[in-house]
C-alpha cells in the first residue's frame, strides 16, 4: 500500500464490511426474542405501498424531470384505466394488461 489513500480506502472498506455484519447478525447477537413495537409494526404495513408509490407516480406525472404539460400524455390514460380496472376486479394481472391496452394504441398510434 502506498499513500494516505490506499490505507484510507481499506479502512473504510472493513469499517464498512464490519457495520454490515454486525447490522446482519444483530438478531442472532441477542440473547433474548426482540419486537417491534406496535406502533412501528402497524407503520411497516403501508411500506411496500408506499415505496411502490415513490417509484411509478413520478414516472407516471413526469416527463424529463418536469411534470407532464400536455393532457396528450398516453401514460395518464393508461394509468387511469389500470386504476379503474383495478378498483373494478382488484386483480393485478387485468390491471396491467387493461393499463397497456390503453397505452400501447395510444402512445405507437397517435403517437402520444
Amino acid at each position: 500500500m502506498s499513500g494516505t489513500t490506499d490505507w484510507w480506502t481499506l479502512a473504510v472498506i472493513v469499517g464498512l464490511a464490519g457495520v454490515s455484519v454486525l447490522t446482519r447478525c444483530f438478531f442472532f447477537i441477542l440473547d433474548r426474542p426482540w419486537g417491534l413495537p406496535d406502533w412501528a409494526h402497524r407503520a411497516l404495513h403501508y411500506a411496500p405501498v408506499a415505496a411502490l408509490s415513490a417509484v411509478v407516480i413520478p414516472e407516471i406525472v413526469m416527463t424529463q424531470g418536469a411534470l407532464v404539460s400536455t393532457w396528450q400524455d398516453a401514460r395518464l390514460f393508461a394509468a387511469l384505466a389500470g386504476a379503474c380496472y383495478h378498483f373494478w376486479r382488484r386483480g393485478v394481472l387485468g390491471t396491467m394488461v387493461a393499463g397497456m391496452a390503453v397505452y400501447l394504441p395510444l402512445h405507437l398510434g397517435l403517437g402520444w
